[in-house]
């Protein structure tokens, strides 16, 4: 993670002018703000056919032929997906890399930011890049890339043997595996999803389709000795090597570890599992009923339920808290330790907590504008746009980034002054 201690947490307010930029180019696209608050950027086209990044007012030097999906790395590098001359590469901070290929997508970022993975194509073959390096073996097909939990392996599913529209006997005997750093699986699935690697880098778990049937987790080329009518994403504990993950059983939904159901209880639905910090929690949003979504923990759901969706759950820094989106029709709330909160929202982004678990807020749409709530207290500015709230290293401040009137804004507000 990137070590926010360094960052300015002093000063009060700091802006910069962006109302001129639309006047200055052809067009200039959304704008995204670095982690710490002190650059603001956007893509902007110069003349027909050129483009660039306008970062604090100044334009990087490079020029480009097309520039797409601009996004801060966590240590505050600016990236984005560059073309020129009909090639494409990763550019950090208007530095392009030095390989070029057919196409890239799908930018990733290890937690600290030092490390930048892509999926890239070249001559119609597909493989991962990690800074300027990519995988000696390319492949035919290449979806579901992954990167490990500290950024410097990349793992995806890959298609390993060739086969017609017609060929439905080929793609019955599997075809795709997985692959991590290049490396494949000896075994072969009908299909195989969502790959993820351990903690510490040597294991990739995914789910996978042994025949038109039948459904199990593979862990490392094993799969697990029990068979399901379906399974979602898994999840690797984060200490143990253990991996959990939703499995389809009697038509409803339950979470097993290793093969074996653990809750003791199942739902019409059951997904995007997550494992404590420390590990001894797990988390789970499921419908309890159809049509009724909540969050589980540990196996006991929330009392509260939705009725559209529930979504972005997060545990506290020390798992003894936990708070997620809940969509009632077309209004969004934010629910914390299973109660709503009574400030409701046109849409909402995920919720954060401070370092020592007492405060949380989000990022909200409300009539067309954007804003704060904080432990359930709103904000009372009202912005074209804003970007996440990250609190200070102590939990005591927290930084809000915003756009009002014209002008980019960097403030640091003391949690106290919004939260009481």
């Amino acid at each position: 993670m990137v070590d926010s201690k360094n960052w300015d947490w002093e000063t009060g307010e700091k802006s910069i002018a962006t109302e001129d930029w639309k006047n200055r180019f052809g067009w200039v696209e959304e704008p995204y703000a670095s982690p710490d608050g002190e650059t603001i950027a956007a893509i902007v086209n110069i003349d027909e056919g050129e483009f660039s990044v306008c970062v604090n007012g100044e334009i990087w030097e490079e020029v480009f032929e097309k520039i797409w999906f601009l996004r801060f790395s966590p240590d505050g590098r600016l990236t984005a997906l560059v073309s020129d001359m009909g090639e494409w590469t990763v550019a950090v901070d208007g530095e392009p890399w030095e390989n070029k290929f057919g196409y890239v997508w799908n930018t990733r970022f290890s937690p600290d930011g030092k490390n930048i993975a892509v999926a890239v194509q070249q001559d119609m073959k597909y493989c991962a890049a990690i800074n300027n390096v990519s995988w000696d073996e390319t492949f035919s097909n290449m979806t579901d890339l992954a990167l490990s939990p500290d950024g410097s392996k990349t793992a995806a599913v890959v298609q390993i043997k060739d086969f017609g529209e017609a060929e439905v006997h080929k793609f019955q005997k599997g075809a795709y595996t997985a692959a991590l750093e290049g490396k494949v699986w000896h075994s072969r699935f009908v299909n195989i999803w969502n790959p993820v690697i351990s903690p510490d880098n040597e294991k990739v778990a995914a789910g996978v389709r042994l025949n038109l049937y039948d459904y199990t987790i593979a862990v490392n080329d094993l799969t697990w000795n029990k068979i399901f009518s379906c399974v979602w994403e898994p999840a690797f504990h984060p200490n143990r090597g253990a991996v959990i993950a939703p499995v389809r059983v009697e038509g409803k939904w339950a979470l097993a570890e290793d093969g074996n159901l653990i809750w003791g209880r199942s739902f019409v639905q059951l997904w995007h599992q997550m494992y404590s910090p420390d590990g001894k929690k797990i988390a789970a949003i499921v419908a309890p009923k159809f049509g009724k979504w909540t969050v589980a923990v540990n196996g006991s759901p929330w009392p509260v339920t939705f009725n559209t969706m529930v979504t972005d759950a997060v545990f506290s820094p020390d798992g003894s808290r936990i708070a997620a989106l809940g969509k009632e029709d077309d209004t969004w709330h934010i629910a914390v330790d299973g109660k709503v909160w009574k400030n409701k929202a046109e849409m909402a982004w995920k919720p954060v907590f401070n370092s020592d678990n007492s405060h949380v807020a989000a990022r909200i749409e409300k009539q067309g504008k954007y804003t704060y709530v904080i432990n359930d207290r709103l904000w009372p500015r009202e912005c074209e746009a804003a970007w996440d709230p990250v609190f200070s290293p102590d939990g005591d401040k927290i930084l809000l980034r915003t756009i009002e009137d014209g002008k980019y804004y960097r403030r640091i507000v003391p949690v106290a002054e919004l939260a009481s």
